[in-house]
């Protein structure tokens, strides 16, 4: 089967190289065993780009009368997305041609904001970096964005979450047109968790706050000042010269969240630093953060987080609860 990997402007060099790796070793497993390999890889630029050479690989350039089976659009660097996006539009009629001919299209992290520009992702469920995730949903309202995913995969249409998700999506591409031997064989030589379905546990709330609105502004300053020691959302905004119900709207309307479950996500945030990097039991996290009683602090940092606070501790820092 022909298959592309875009060489986007801004392409992060570490994700061509993972989709390679992966990619070269499925076909290694064929060659051993005397076989056909399964994949005819292409490195592809835009037209009048210059050719560079990854793994042995010279890029060529994107032909309109080459036909593709599967495409692979790999992440961005760095945090200038809406930059990236704009320096590779003229990808998006050749996606969309090459997809209406019968290819599937995968993105990877932060490779879904091309796709998404596409139009490809409309309707369908859609992932990618979690910290990204907010922006994205700004973007492509159209998507029905499953910010929690590690992979998502509809109608030929593929995306995975952040960073290492990239090894997820390409095992279940290797499911798909190898078979289920060959994935779990690759697994097995790149140590992935196959059955890993979150991506939860890796996100950082990290709030916009240049928005302009200043109402909105000063309420998360109260919150973020006094989330620990205020007992309800009313006493954190009561000096915000505004009435609750245009301050929610507002709130809302900037960061896409009502203020209450922004107070909940500060202090999950908090607890998560604390797991992470002190020595506090859970009953101090707890209290530390803000909660008063645990079963209700378990539930709801599962709930936000993915897996239980001892879990992230073991997880993240390795110290004994």
């Amino acid at each position: 089967m022909q298959l592309g990997i875009l060489l986007t402007k801004d392409h992060r060099l570490l994700s061509v190289a993972a989709l390679l790796d992966v990619l070269e070793t499925a076909n290694r497993f064929y060659r051993n065993e005397g076989d056909k390999e399964p994949f005819a890889i292409s490195l592809l630029h835009q037209s009048g780009e210059e050719s560079v050479s990854y793994s042995g690989y010279l890029s060529k350039t994107a032909a309109k009368e080459e036909q593709y089976g599967l495409i692979l659009i790999p992440a961005f660097t760095g945090d200038n997305l809406s930059g990236s996006l704009k320096a590779n539009m003229a990808w998006i009629p050749w996606l969309q041609k090459e997809y209406k001919s019968g290819a599937a299209v995968a993105s990877f992290c932060t490779g879904a904001f091309l796709l998404g520009a596409s139009g490809l992702l409309d309707n369908k469920p859609a992932t990618t970096h979690i910290n990204a995730e907010k922006s994205f949903a700004k973007l492509f309202p159209l998507v029905q964005v499953q910010a929690e995913a590690v992979v998502t995969e509809k109608d030929r249409v593929f995306t995975s979450g952040g960073a290492t998700n990239t090894f997820h999506l390409l095992m279940r591409l290797l499911e798909i047109y190898c078979n289920r031997k060959v994935a779990v064989k690759a697994a097995k030589v790149f140590s992935i968790d196959m059955d890993r379905n979150r991506q939860t546990y890796f996100g950082t709330f990290a709030p916009a706050e240049d928005h302009g609105d200043d109402l909105v502004k000063k309420a998360q300053e109260e919150i973020q000042k006094n989330f620990n020691t205020a007992n309800t959302i009313e006493e954190l905004i009561a000096d915000v010269p505004a009435s609750r119900r245009n301050l929610v709207r507002r709130f809302k309307q900037v960061t896409g969240i009502t203020p209450i479950e922004y107070l909940q996500k500060t202090r999950i945030e908090a607890a998560k630093q604390m797991l992470e990097q002190s020595r506090y039991s859970i009953l101090e996290v707890m209290l530390e953060s803000g909660y008063n009683d645990l079963k209700t602090f378990r539930t709801l940092f599962k709930k936000n987080v993915g897996m239980t606070p001892k879990m992230y501790r073991e997880k993240f820092s390795g110290q004994l609860v």
